[in-house]
């Protein structure tokens, strides 16, 4: 099986065409990685900032993953999440 990119029919040129796209496009996503880590690391030290005046990290984890929700998911998701206590004597 011949791979993504090269068959027997390429000239050159559009193997060496093709290699740099690929190539651009893994730098690119490099990039973006790059990227995602500092955010990632940027949102870490929100929390730890938020840790050190008091505020509990792990629930506004939870209140950040509430909000991304549709109003009708969170309220249902609460629903759910009721009746399960109850269901075990937390309720």
């Amino acid at each position: 099986m011949a791979e993504p990119g090269h068959n027997s029919h390429q000239t050159s040129e559009d193997a060496t065409a093709t290699d740099d796209r690929l190539r651009l496009l893994i730098e690119r996503v490099e990039r973006l990685e790059e990227e995602k880590k500092a955010m990632s690391d940027d949102i870490r030290d929100v929390y730890a900032e938020a840790k050190a005046v008091g505020y509990d990290a792990k629930i506004m984890r939870q209140i950040v993953r509430l909000r991304k929700m549709k109003p009708d998911d969170r309220r249902e998701m609460e629903t759910i999440l009721e009746t399960y206590k109850c269901a075990v004597g937390l309720g």
